[in-house]
């Protein structure tokens, strides 16, 4: 079986198994998230060597799709669901609520994402669990701040990449009336690498003082501040020296150009940059325009001007032989990726991204690969995502086990 893995020894061992692997054997994170941004979270950790254990309703839209083998095994699923074991349990049944509740017993880490009056009437809100579970470490992810008045609101990823400002951006820098949101589950990504980073900060809280604590993500206040890094720009100071937009990004001439065979990113920063591209073009007339001959470029002037200008001599050569222009002079360049092609990348193939791998039920499919290298706790792929409830009798079982007179304390 040829597994995504850190190296080819690791792809030749991988195996479905519970053996310890990763910066975070040991610990045990319950995934009671749905759709994408805390089941991804949650595979991250997984990744890195927790036991993750998704508790999942009986139904999960991330299940949905028309694209599959088996039901419920969709594209979405295998790729946020890798590394986990299923247990399917109903929380409005008592008796299978109060299994979940002895699962999050055993917890170093819970994740969910749904709205805080639906967790507190399952009491499985933090003031609910922490009387009984003074260890754990609950991350709560939703749209919006549970304590503002947009806290009931349905939240997807396109509302939210409204609400953050995204979409504003877009429509600036394209200078269109509708803006299309990114074509990227964007902002529940942001905030699953954001669960991740706040679970593990916590985590270390948690073994230093034995306590665990409620961790509140909000998507809408996690983009917002993401967008706000590079783009506050002159609203930062008091009273504002300029607008919001970090001109870079907001530059129209910021788009791949055309080769004479494709398309790649080439972007040159500063006045060198666009000389040396001239002369490359056998163009060195252009590089006396007085607009790349002075210190910097005026981004905000001349950069649309400029993207017009370089369009006019990147079609005269291939996207390699810019490549090597490019690397020659230390111009930032990049091919464009054709998704479609993404698997005969030489890069991508070098990178183990996209292996192929046999799964249990589904047959082969293609493997999304780590993009993290740890030299001494490898992360890896130890688990195919699972069918739904798939480890249902197996967890419940251990979970008896570990509660049984003589066995060792729960966690």
């Amino acid at each position: 079986m040829e597994f995504a893995a850190e190296t080819a020894e690791a792809a030749e061992a991988a195996e479905e198994t519970d053996a310890p692997a990763g910066p975070l054997a040991g610990v045990r994170v319950i995934d009671m998230a749905t759709v994408v941004m805390g089941p991804y979270a949650a595979q991250i950790l997984g990744d890195l060597g927790a036991d993750v254990i998704k508790i999942e309703s009986p139904k999960d839209t991330v299940r949905v799709g028309v694209l599959h083998r088996t039901p419920g095994m969709t594209p979405l699923n295998l790729n946020v669901n890798r590394n986990k074991r299923s247990v399917t349990l109903d929380l409005k049944d008592e008796g299978e609520r109060a299994r979940a509740l002895e699962l999050i017993g055993t917890a170093d880490i819970l994740i969910t994402n749904m709205r805080i009056d639906a967790l507190r009437r399952l009491g499985m809100d933090h003031d609910s669990l922490a009387p009984s579970h003074p260890r754990l470490v609950h991350v709560h992810a939703q749209g919006f701040r549970p304590d503002s008045d947009r806290a009931r609101l349905a939240a997807y990823d396109e509302t939210v990449q409204a609400a953050s400002g995204l979409l504003d951006l877009a429509q600036r820098a394209g200078d269109v009336g509708a803006p299309v949101v990114l074509p990227s589950i964007f902002a529940d990504k942001v905030a699953a690498l954001t669960i991740v980073y706040a679970a593990l900060a916590a985590l270390v809280h948690q073994r230093a003082t034995g306590r665990g604590q409620r961790v509140e993500v909000p998507m809408a206040d996690t983009l917002l501040a993401f967008n706000l890094v590079e783009h506050l720009q002159g609203r930062i100071f008091e009273p504002p020296m300029g607008p919001t937009g970090f001109p870079l990004s907001m530059n129209k001439g910021h788009r791949a150009r055309p080769t004479k065979d494709g398309l790649a990113m080439i972007i040159p920063y500063g006045p060198q940059n666009f000389r040396d591209l001239f002369a490359a073009a056998g163009r060195p007339d252009l590089a006396e325009d007085p607009r790349v001959n002075g210190e910097f470029i005026d981004a905000a002037r001349d950069g649309e001007a400029l993207a017009e200008l370089l369009e006019t001599v990147t079609p005269l050569l291939t996207t390699e032989k810019w490549t090597e222009v490019c690397t020659k002079h230390s111009i930032p360049v990049g091919p464009v990726l054709r998704l479609d092609d993404a698997p005969e990348d030489p890069y991508v193939r070098a990178g183990h991204l996209l292996d192929v791998a046999e799964h249990p039920s589904e047959g082969a499919y293609r493997v999304v690969g780590i993009p993290l290298a740890f030299s001494a706790t490898p992360a890896s792929v130890r688990r195919h995502a699972p069918l739904p409830g798939q480890h249902t009798e197996e967890v419940l079982a251990e979970l008896d086990r570990e509660a049984a007179p003589n066995c060792k304390e729960v966690r």
